[in-house]
């Protein structure tokens, strides 16, 4: 049973920073991708970032280049997600997700697992 935990949200004012963490369990992390999604309030939940069960391979949602960052530590089991230049629009709750095949670079599809998510909000 997969279990993806996120951490790391809160309250920020744009143009700040944070980092979200998730930790995974039930499967040997280093053999799937991981990626970033987020939900906003009335919107459909949205591919931000994912990274491949290697490591070498990043994808990035177009509104999200060049100010988010996705990296991955085999030794912690965990993916995380660095975010500067926030903006009121990035508000959201971010969940975690894993990819379903293993040793498989996926992009933006082909997640089967889910955390509960963290809430993100950037204030003006």
């Amino acid at each position: 049973q997969v279990q993806l935990v996120e951490s790391g949200g809160g309250l920020v004012q744009a143009g700040g920073s944070l980092r979200l963490s998730c930790a995974a369990s039930g499967r040997t992390f280093s053999r799937y991708a991981m990626g970033w999604f987020r939900q906003a309030p009335g919107k459909e939940r949205e591919f931000v970032t994912s990274i491949s069960w290697s490591g070498r391979n990043t994808h990035y949602a177009d509104s999200v280049k060049g100010r988010f960052t996705i990296s991955r530590d085999y030794a912690k089991n965990t993916v995380y997600l660095q975010m500067v230049s926030l903006k009121p629009e990035d508000t959201a709750v971010y969940y975690c997700a894993q990819g379903i095949v293993p040793y498989s670079d996926p992009g933006a599809a082909g997640f089967g697992s889910w955390g509960q998510g963290t809430q993100v909000t950037v204030s003006s």
